[in-house]
């Protein structure tokens, strides 16, 4: 069985080494208390990228400590840069649902991109953010990753045209009559549209800015489907043996 993983942050000018003392947060010391562990039981603390092997030190109702043991060498981090790039949807709680399937499968940027679609509430977005980044971290202890993904504020659907990445895919509910792409060691950025789809002439413009069109089957996939079945086909393909390989070609899916 793993151990428990906390990200946690250091004051400034602190550098992780052995035996060095860890002040615990109270969302941590809950959460620890809540699996039931003790001082000296064994933990994992995430501080900044660099994963450690800890022991439970104390752990009271005011106070809670970890001792640093010893830094574990291991990456479970994808061999690129996987960008998700996030339809901002009429309703928030979808976003919530994304969050953790994304971040278990290695995405290290989530993005919220204001569609024309999106009903975009600048007040009500700004209100989840904390949620969101909570959700973030919950999900990077739950699946062990060793780096916190980044996520942003949103921004408008332009700022999608240019976008700076050597593989841009867009996962679009139209035949197009173009094979899905080939999947590159390569940092990859890729999109989909909020509940009703993105438009033609979004479409039109992610075109002409170099986004190519990606099919996920032949039927028609809901706003939340879309992006985590198309992370969980490139995760499926950087596991292969061999890189290229292309994910299988069909009709398309997308968002309804």
């Amino acid at each position: 069985m793993s151990l428990p993983r906390l990200f946690l942050h250091l004051p400034a000018g602190i550098s992780p080494v052995e035996n060095l003392a860890v002040p615990l947060d109270f969302d941590a010391a809950k959460h620890l208390r809540a699996l039931r562990l003790k001082p000296g039981d064994a933990l994992e603390l995430v501080l900044g990228e660099a994963p450690w092997t800890a022991d439970l030190a104390e752990l009271g109702r005011e106070r809670a400590l970890a001792r640093l043991v010893a830094p574990l060498q291991e990456d479970r981090e994808p061999p690129i840069a996987l960008q998700a790039c996030l339809p901002l949807p009429a309703q928030l709680s979808l976003f919530d649902e994304w969050i953790p399937p994304l971040v278990e499968l290695g995405a290290i940027l989530l993005q919220p991109v204001i569609y024309a679609r999106s009903e975009f509430d600048p007040a009500k977005t700004a209100a989840r953010m904390e949620r969101w980044a909570r959700l973030v971290q919950s999900a990077c202890e739950q699946s062990h990753r060793t780096r916190r993904p980044e996520l942003r504020p949103p921004v408008p659907f332009g700022a999608l045209l240019g976008w700076d990445s050597p593989q841009k895919w867009v996962a679009y509910e139209l035949a197009t009559g173009e094979a899905n792409p080939v999947l590159r060691r390569e940092p990859l950025a890729f999109t989909s549209g909020p509940e009703g789809g993105i438009t033609d002439a979004e479409f039109a413009a992610l075109s002409a800015a170099g986004w190519r069109s990606v099919s996920l089957g032949r039927s028609i996939l809901r706003a939340v489907t879309a992006p985590v079945a198309l992370l969980g086909a490139v995760q499926f393909a950087l596991g292969q043996a061999e890189i290229p390989i292309t994910i299988p070609a069909s009709k398309t899916q997308e968002q309804k």
